[in-house]
């Protein structure tokens, strides 16, 4: 196998040709390719796993008033599979140079994703007393599109 896998870089290798460097006449004649794309598996606070955390908590903090107050997400956990969100460069069609394009994920399917409650409290390390609600998300989303950036 090691040696069919080697066998097999080498051929690559031998086709890719040899490098050499580019002035900038001929790299601007270069074009790449269609940008990347990537896949996501996230999992937050999984409950099975083994030494798992069971009282976790996500604070945002705010100053208003002379006194701090924090938003408590409590238990946050779920899952996330994405598919595929890919990043390229374009060209714009009116000649006005090139913009990022972020295509959106053709296929996001949520596990459970959410938190057990939301509070505001005006210590973030006290115990969370009272719930202003709690969010599950079990569902799948096709979205379809890009978001373009740009510099003037």
């Amino acid at each position: 196998m090691k040696r069919a896998l080697f066998l097999l870089m080498l051929a690559g290798a031998a086709r890719a040709g040899e490098l050499k460097p580019l002035d900038d006449q001929e790299l601007s004649q270069v074009s790449g390719g269609d940008g990347i794309s990537f896949a996501a598996h996230v999992v937050l606070n999984d409950p099975t796993l083994v030494g798992a955390v069971s009282d976790s908590r996500l604070s945002l903090g705010f100053s208003g008033g002379g006194q701090n107050r924090y938003i408590m997400f409590k238990n946050v956990r779920g899952t996330v599979d994405m598919f595929a969100v890919s990043l390229g460069v374009q060209t714009r069609t009116d000649g006005g140079g090139d913009y990022i394009a972020i295509g959106l994920p053709g296929y996001v399917h949520y596990t459970n994703l959410g938190f057990e409650s939301l509070s505001v409290q005006t210590d973030p390390t006290a115990p969370v007393s009272n719930s202003l609600g709690s969010l599950n998300i079990n569902g799948t989303v096709s979205l379809q599109g890009q978001v373009r950036f740009w510099g003037h």
